[in-house]
């Protein structure tokens, strides 16, 4: 075979993900394409969300694009906790059976007066280490308190990755 046909035989595999959730709170849409630029299109109605998901976006390299609204007139939990739902069923999807990709990885930084560090295993196998340590119960209007057990957890036994 010469090589102009090996080339035009190879398939091109799409590694995006695109899950809309519909609950009797919230209504949730997702798509997240890992091979994108670190574009960020995110309207949770919940601004530090919505940095949140600006900032995985543009550090990860990845395009992420959120669209939600629900009942944050009473609380954020809601809204939060199925973004983040929907956000890990889209990283399954996006990972596929995860063949030809880096099992590890890790990444630090230093924003502002936070130096952080995340470190990543596709193991298949769940869990959530967690040492963040905020300051303050809000951030703006956001409930800080709702990160770990209702953003990360739910993101990491979802997608089914260890997350430090």
């Amino acid at each position: 075979m010469d090589s102009e046909n090996w080339v035009s035989s190879v398939a091109v595999v799409s590694r995006v993900g695109e899950v809309k959730r519909v609950t009797k709170e919230t209504n949730v849409s997702v798509k997240i394409n890992l091979d994108g630029t670190g574009v960020a299109d995110s309207s949770t109605g919940i601004p530090f969300l919505d940095h949140m998901l600006d900032q995985l976006a543009s550090h990860g390299l990845f395009d992420v694009h959120v669209r939600a609204t629900g009942d944050i007139h009473i609380d954020d939990h809601h809204t939060n906790e199925d973004v983040a739902l929907a956000i890990g069923t889209a990283l399954l999807q996006a990972l596929g059976d995860r063949k030809g990709i880096h099992r590890f990885g890790d990444f630090s930084a230093p924003l502002d007066e936070a130096l952080i560090h995340v470190a990543l295993d596709l193991s298949g196998r769940p869990y959530l280490g967690y040492d963040l340590q905020i300051p303050t119960q809000r951030v703006g209007t956001y409930d800080t308190q709702v990160l770990r057990f209702h953003f990360f957890r739910l993101i990491a036994l979802i997608c089914v990755l260890n997350v430090y």
